[in-house]
């Protein structure tokens, strides 16, 4: 099943928590804590309904930081992906 956002929206993933810690303990499934970062997976057209255009500067790979309470949780095919509009993805992690 494929997924196209429209208008400004991205979908996005979230990126899997670290199975250990630094110091090379192995976390537990409760003790693991939910990463703030995202992977960008499609990215809609810009083009909204009232006729104006966004420039989209996210791309597909992206690694991003997005509010935490923002967009809506999509489950598909048992996978969970989170649909933001653009706006609300607020920093792209580089390195």
């Amino acid at each position: 099943m494929n997924i196209k956002p429209l208008g400004d929206r991205v979908v996005l993933k979230q990126v899997e928590a670290e199975e250990k810690t630094k110091s090379g303990i192995i976390l537990t499934t409760n003790a693991k804590e939910k990463p703030s970062i995202f992977e960008v997976l499609v990215v809609g057209d810009g083009k909204q309904a009232d006729g104006t255009e966004v420039k989209m500067i996210l791309k597909v790979g992206d690694k991003v930081i997005a509010n935490k309470y923002s967009g809506m949780t999509a489950k598909i095919e048992e996978e969970e992906f989170i649909i933001v509009k653009q706006s609300d993805v607020v920093a792209i992690v580089e390195g």
